[in-house]
């Protein structure tokens, strides 16, 4: 079956209340709960489904034997097309799932119903604040409250029963590039949330607030600020002993600094700490950042933190004074691992740089690294005595540029890696990608407005042999943890993983269109995949409801490492949506998109110093939402090559420059932009689409 009621504003908060007097009061969650989510399966009641953050259920209902009559039990559509990321979360029959545009539903979890739904009305020009799209990865329930965050920095508490808004908190500066795109985690009556924007001018942090009435508890900067300033904060110590002399130089604390923890935050009952994933340094590149030196202290680093002050506890920095966007925020899995003979409580993690560690959560010391792509082009290996890798000439590209690999959507992104205690594995998609690094030409300028403060250079044509496409994760691999070593991988286009006790592994599959499917966690032999009409990144999840296992995920174009991926003949916009599996399931399946309008057509004579200098604008202020025409277009933004207003230049500048197409998404770039560099972005789309045409008539991509 298939269910949707249009979003309608608060109203739509009221409805079905009678339906829900039968259930457990609604968002029953506490810490107890919380702490026993391992053994009650027939929930999710926690992004990650534990606090171990495992992604892995004890549910046996589906497995290996059966698995190929799994058949769709219901859809949801949602109101937008843009990415969606969520994880959502099933409490007592209620699935609470947020979408692009930080909207949040509660469905009935066995016939997609919707019991309500709300809209935090973000304005639509902030969403050039989100480098990634304006994506968002799920909520938190707890005490019959649900908890988000939003794409404009709000932290916003809903009544789990009603969706009716408790309170609502600005959490970042509303004058600075920040977004919040992560899930919240709650403990203790506290919730957490962190916040992105490393890209343009952010300074990270995290903060905890208080559940009840959204009043700070105690808040963590991640890098050091104005050195003639203090915050007041837990984190003013630890920043001043042990970060600032790992810094140089002003540029970092004008710039913003970066360091923004905006997907992993993990928390460790055992040891009562709170383990944060820092994200890369504003700018990008060191060189600029802080005059090439220092490690630039706590970039890429896990930072361990006190659960209930905030006050540090120790860190490990994957990428000491890191210059490739190699962000260490990355979903983490704590366990006890046997090794070398003796019980070691540890946390795991793939950040982006390629390996695979095995960290000592007691104390941050790195117990291993292993590396998991074939190239790697920035270092050797890593040191387990020092805990530091072991960089390769000229991978810091300070004289001449550098084909970096993996390149900066990482080997491992944002999607969930899960592991099964009975194989003792860990499953992850992994991405053999790259880009070529250089030094900007120019000074670098701190700028604001949603461009990327990056540092490196772009004031030259782009080198079409060049290594410069961020690609999708292209396998699945399992890699046991105390061995390291990778026991099996398979070619798998795919998001995050869920394992479950029927000796399975589940992954959604595609970029624009896609798939569910269903391999042998022993081996990763492919047991059963089902097609749907969107590309599927975000993480699975299953739960029970009535004596039936279902396996969920949000489906929906696009995704923050797939940008650049390729995205030809892909088709129009379509809604995003839940997509909901059981055995034997007879629902119908929405149909795929429809075609893509043809690209525009137009004689007029191009100047070819026009169109080299439109293509220098397009990556400054276009591509990351619109992609790299005319190989690679953006499954996030529209295909700009089919606008009809690349045909009208009056119209044209109205939305590239004045901001007509602001209150959906498309702000103006007059303030940065100058008239001739918009008009030349112009002639450069058009003379992408002459090319678009031209290998479409010769049978290549279109």
């Amino acid at each position: 079956m298939k269910a949707r009621i249009p979003l309608v504003g608060l109203a739509a908060c009221l409805l079905l209340l009678g339906a829900a007097a039968d259930r457990p009061r609604a968002g029953a969650v506490d810490d107890a709960r919380m702490l026993r989510a391992a053994s009650d399966p027939t929930n999710w009641v926690v992004n990650g489904g534990d606090l171990e953050g495992r992604h892995y259920s004890s549910l046996d209902q589906i497995n290996e034997t059966n698995v190929s009559r799994l058949g769709p039990a219901w859809t949801f559509d949602f109101d937008t097309w843009r990415t969606q990321e969520s994880e959502p979360l099933v409490v007592d029959g209620v699935m609470y799932v947020t979408t692009a545009w930080s909207k949040v539903y509660a469905l009935d979890a066995a016939t997609g119903k919707q019991l309500w739904a709300f809209d935090p009305a973000i304005p639509k020009e902030r969403g050039v604040n989100a480098c990634c799209d304006v994506v968002n990865r799920g909520a938190a329930v707890y005490k019959g409250r649900v908890y988000f965050g939003t794409i404009d920095g709000r932290l916003i508490a809903l009544d789990a029963r009603t969706g009716k808004q408790a309170w609502s908190v600005q959490t970042t500066p509303p004058d600075r590039a920040y977004s919040i795109t992560g899930a919240p985690r709650v403990i203790k009556d506290k919730v957490i949330i962190g916040n992105g924007g490393g890209e343009f001018d952010a300074r990270g942090f995290v903060t905890a607030y208080d559940t009840a009435t959204g009043k700070k508890v105690w808040r963590f900067y991640l890098v050091p600020g104005d050195p003639a300033k203090r915050d007041h904060e837990v984190s003013d110590e630890p920043l001043e002993r042990l970060a600032r002399p790992t810094w140089f130089g002003d540029t970092y604390y004008k710039a913003g600094g970066g360091g923004t923890a905006w997907n992993a935050i993990h928390y460790d009952p055992e040891l009562d700490q709170i383990l944060i994933g820092t994200g890369n340094g504003t700018p990008w590149n060191q060189f600029y950042r802080s005059q090439g030196k220092g490690d630039n202290l706590f970039l890429c680093s896990i930072l361990a933190l006190d659960a209930n002050t905030g006050k540090y506890r120790w860190h490990y920095q994957e990428n000491p004074g890191e210059t490739w966007d190699y962000n260490a925020t990355q979903p983490m899995i704590t366990a006890t691992l046997t090794i070398d003979g003796k019980p070691r409580k540890v946390v795991m993690h793939a950040p982006k740089n390629g390996f695979f560690y095995v960290v000592d959560r007691t104390n941050g010391k790195l117990i291993s690294a292993t590396k998991i792509v074939e190239a790697m082009t920035w270092a050797s290996g890593v040191d387990l005595a020092t805990g530091r890798p072991i960089e390769k000439p000229g991978a810091r590209y300070e004289k001449t540029s550098f084909a970096l690999y993996p390149g900066p959507a990482g080997a491992h992104n944002w999607h969930a890696m899960s592991y099964n205690p009975a194989t003792g594995l860990v499953y992850l998609p992994v991405g053999e990608s790259s880009y070529m690094f250089q030094n900007a030409s120019t000074p670098f300028v701190s700028r604001k407005g949603g461009v990327i403060n990056d540092g490196l250079e772009h004031k030259k044509p782009m080198d079409p042999a060049a290594p410069t496409q961020i690609s999708v994760p292209d396998k699945l691999i399992a890699i046991d943890p105390v061995a390291g070593r990778i026991v099996w991988s398979v070619p798998s286009q795919g998001g995050g993983t869920l394992a479950t006790a029927g000796n399975l592994i589940i992954q959604g599959r595609g970029v624009a269109l896609g798939d569910l499917a269903a391999f042998r966690a022993t081996d990763g032999k492919l047991l059963w995949s089902r097609h749907v009409p969107n590309g599927v990144v975000a993480n699975p999840i299953t739960y029970m409801v009535g004596g039936t296992q279902y396996i969920a995920v949000a489906a929906g174009r696009g995704g923050s490492s797939t940008q650049f991926a390729g995205a030809n003949g892909i088709g129009a916009p379509s809604f995003g949506r839940m997509v909901v599996f059981r055995l034997d399931g007879k629902a119908v399946l929405p149909p795929d998109p429809q075609p893509l309008p043809p690209v525009q057509r137009d004689n007029r004579v191009l100047a070819r110093a026009s169109v080299i200098k439109g293509q220098l604008a397009y990556v400054e202020y276009c591509i990351r939402c619109h992609g790299a025409p005319p190989v690679r277009p953006s499954p996030i933004g529209p295909d700009i090559r089919r606008s009809q207003f690349l045909l009208d230049p009056d119209a044209w500048k109205a939305v590239v420059m004045e901001g007509a197409l602001s209150h959906q998404g498309m702000v103006g770039w007059k303030s940065l932009a100058t008239p001739e560099e918009a008009e030349a972005i112009r002639d450069y789309v058009q003379d992408a689409a002459r090319d678009t045409r031209q290998a479409t008539v010769s049978g290549g991509p279109h």
